[in-house]
This record gives C-alpha cells, structure tokens and sequence, in this order.
C-alpha cells in the first residue's frame, strides 16, 4: 500500500473517531495501535511503546504539572475576585470597560499559568454576569472572555511552548521570551477594538452607574490584588530570561510562590488546597494522555514515511517560501478545528519543522506563530474548547450560538496578529535576540 494511501486513510480515520465523539488522546493512540498491528503485527507494538516510554521521562514535561497547580491554586484562592474587584474599580466608568478589564486579566492570567481553560471558566463565572447584568451585549461580553483566557497559549509560561521545545530542542526560556511582545500586542489589539466599538456604539459596552463607580481610595487598595501575582509573575519569568534557572526549576519556584501569595492573602485553607490538587492533577493527567496518544500516532506515521512524504509533496510546489509558510499555517488552522492543540504539538511539529529549517525560516520564529495559531484553534468551531468552557458555565439564556458569534471579530484580530508577527519577525525574536546563548 502507498503512502499516499496510508496517509489518507490516516488521518480519515482520526478525523471519523473524533466525529464520533472518541476522546482525542484515545482516538489518536487507538487509529495508530490498528494501523500498526494491520501493517506489521503485534510485534510492532513494542515500538510504539518504546516511543512512548522515551517521551514520558524527558524531564521537561515536569515544569507541566508545576505551572498548572500554580495557576489553580492562585484560581481557587480567590486571587482572581480580587483581581476583577480591582478591574471593576478602574475600568467601570470607561466605555466597555468591564469587558476591556476581562482582557487585562486574562493577560495576567496567561503570564500566571500558561493554561486557557481554567481562565476561561474562571472569568465566566465571574465577569460574564456583572457585563450581562449591566446591560453589556452578548458579542462583547462573550468574546472578551474566550479571547482573553486564550492569550495563555502565547503568552509565557504557555504550555504549548514547552511541548514546542521538548520536540524541536529549541529554548524554551527563549521561546517564553519570544511570546511575550507577541502577546502584549493581541492583548492591545482586542483592547483597541472594544475600546472603538464602544465608543461608536455606546449601548455595547456602557459605562458604569455614577452610584457603583469607587472613589479614589478604593481604587488605591484594591491594586494590592495586583502585587503578588505580578511578584510570581516576575520571578518565573525573571529566572529564565536570566539563566537563573530552567524551565522546570521555575516552575518550581512559582508553585511556591501561589502557595505563599495565598497564605499571605489568608486564602489558603485544606479544602481550596485540595481542589486546586485535585483540578492539576486532572488537567496534567489530561494533557499527558493526549501527549501518549499523539506520540503513539507520530511514531506510526514516521515509521511508515509519512513526514517525508508531506514535506516532498509541499517543497515539489512551484511556490516561494513564504508561500508554503502560509499553507502550513492554514493546515494548523484547519487541524485546529478538531484536533486538542497539544496533539496538534505533537503531530505537526515533526512533520513541519524540517520543511521550515529547508526553507530557512527560524524555528523559535515559526514556534512563535505556531502557538499564536493555536491560540485560534481555542475559538475556533466546532472543537474550540474554550467555547464549550464557557457555554458550560454562561445562563441559560446564552447559546452556543452567542459564543459562536462573539468571536470573529477575536478570530479576525488573532489572524491580523499572526500576519504581523509573520510580517515583522522582531516582535518575537528581539527580546529572545538579548539573552544571548
């Protein structure tokens, strides 16, 4: 049998098992488990296995489950009320400045944790009823929660960047650095549009009642909430633009940190603790399942010679550069609609990283746009997982259909970044330029 062959039935098959509703990581273990036992036999197995075993020991995959349980435990120990209760305070008497303050936060989130979920429900059961509430329409309330809790597939510390490096050997304290101006600009691209969408059409986005809106001194006290996550924040990151430590050692160094900063708050009691454990433990356990899955589908595909084949076909093609560039970023789209962006981590980045050193583009620039694009695939139909984190926990009243509205024009402003950043590569490789070796 062709590989062509192969590969069309491939990838049919995955695509059928997840149009099933199989989970991702069983759909992708499961296809590569038959294929392999149809191709060559039981005997196979075991270096599909192999394959498996070789990636669940590489010690970076520690800095994982270290970053999510600090972003639970700042999650579960209130550090996210007050961080709205600050942003009610400020932003309440500007035009759509509930929704604009959602964005800030979910920024802060994204530098706190590197994971979209947990802030997307997060700001869904805090934000979304006080913009409703306040007469915020549907299309603002709802895109600036799924837009916002997605900055933390790019801004660092992204736990796609780290299955990014694990892969390719490319730095991951650089790749945290090339993320954060990329991120930075998002976050003011989608605070400019609400901004300009409120202004032109007030009832969008209304101003806070003179009765709600804080003095002065409230507004003061409440930018403690800010201090400590920005103190985490700086020390994570701090520590690996400086070489004071690896990835995995800050990852360290933030969970202690949420632990202190909660103990310091006086929020940390045995059954926040608890949940926060219990929801890290299930969302690493989550993520590594679906990196088992991809990794059994990758070692199956390559040892039919299927990366080969797909970069022969795209290099054949009597195009430029950066026009296969572009094509592989419209494959990751479209593989985004269905796929969990971590096995898109897994499966793609061998394929494609070859093609992209062949063609001379730098692999920390290309990890780069790699997770800007990912960070599409959160709100992209129909698997894009941050609208059903949000439709989960939204009233009643509020559809899936309102979610799917709400985030074009997010969608369109994430693909304008992406052209961006594609257009002008220093924004992501400037500050990663600075540290050197």
């Amino acid at each position: 049998m062709s590989v062509e062959t192969i590969t069309v039935l491939f990838f049919g098959c995955l695509l059928i098992s997840l149009m099933l509703g199989l989970p991702i990581a069983f759909g992708l273990g499961g296809v590569a488990m038959l294929f392999s036992l149809f191709l060559w036999g039981p005997a196979s197995l075991y270096q599909v296995a192999s394959a498996v075993w070789g990636t669940g020991n590489d010690w970076l995959f520690v800095c994982i489950p270290l970053f999510i349980f600090m972003g639970t435990v700042l999650q579960f120990s209130g550090v996210s009320d007050d961080l709205y209760t600050m942003m009610h305070r400020w932003m309440g008497p500007v035009k759509g400045g509930l929704a604009m303050g959602t964005i800030i936060i979910g920024t802060i989130f994204a530098a706190m944790a590197g994971i979209s979920g947990g802030a997307c429900v997060t700001l869904g059961l805090i934000a979304l009823p006080a913009m409703l509430k306040r007469g915020y329409h549907k299309n603002i309330a709802l895109g600036s929660i799924v837009a916002g809790a997605a900055l933390g597939i790019l801004i660092p510390p992204s736990l796609m960047m780290i299955l990014y490096g694990a892969i390719t050997g490319v730095s991951i304290g650089k790749l945290f650095a090339g993320g954060i101006l990329p991120g930075i600009l998002l976050s003011a691209m989608f605070l400019v549009y609400i901004g300009v969408r409120c202004a032109i059409n007030p009832r969008m986005g209304p101003t806070l009642p003179l009765e709600e809106r804080s003095n002065w001194k409230l507004k003061l006290v409440s930018l403690k909430a800010v201090l400590l996550p920005l103190l985490i924040i700086l020390a994570v990151l701090g520590s690996i633009y400086t070489g004071a430590a690896t990835p995995t050692e800050a990852a360290g160094v933030g969970a202690l940190g949420a632990l202190i900063s909660s103990v310091i708050y006086r929020r940390l009691n045995w059954q926040r603790l608890k949940e926060a454990s219990l929801e890290a433990f299930k969302l690493s356990a989550m993520i590594m399942w679906i990196v088992i899955g991809a990794t059994c589908y990758r070692s199956v595909y390559s040892a039919i010679g299927g990366p080969e084949f797909v970069q022969e076909a795209l290099l054949a093609l009597p195009v430029g550069p950066y026009a296969i560039l572009i094509g592989i970023q419209l494959i990751i789209f479209f593989l985004g609609m269905f796929i969990d962006p971590a096995g898109i981590v897994m499966i793609a980045t061998p394929i494609f990283m070859p093609i992209v050193q062949e063609l001379g583009f730098n692999p920390l620039w290309f990890g780069i746009l790699f997770c800007m694009n990912l960070e599409m695939a959160y709100l992209t139909p129909p698997l894009g997982l941050n609208l059903f984190y949000l439709k989960g926990v939204a009233p009643p009243e509020v559809s899936l259909t309102d979610i799917y509205r709400s985030i074009i024009p997010f969608v369109i402003i994430q693909a304008i970044g992406l052209a961006l950043i594609m257009i002008f590569p220093q924004i992501a490789l400037w500050l990663p330029s600075l540290m050197g070796r």
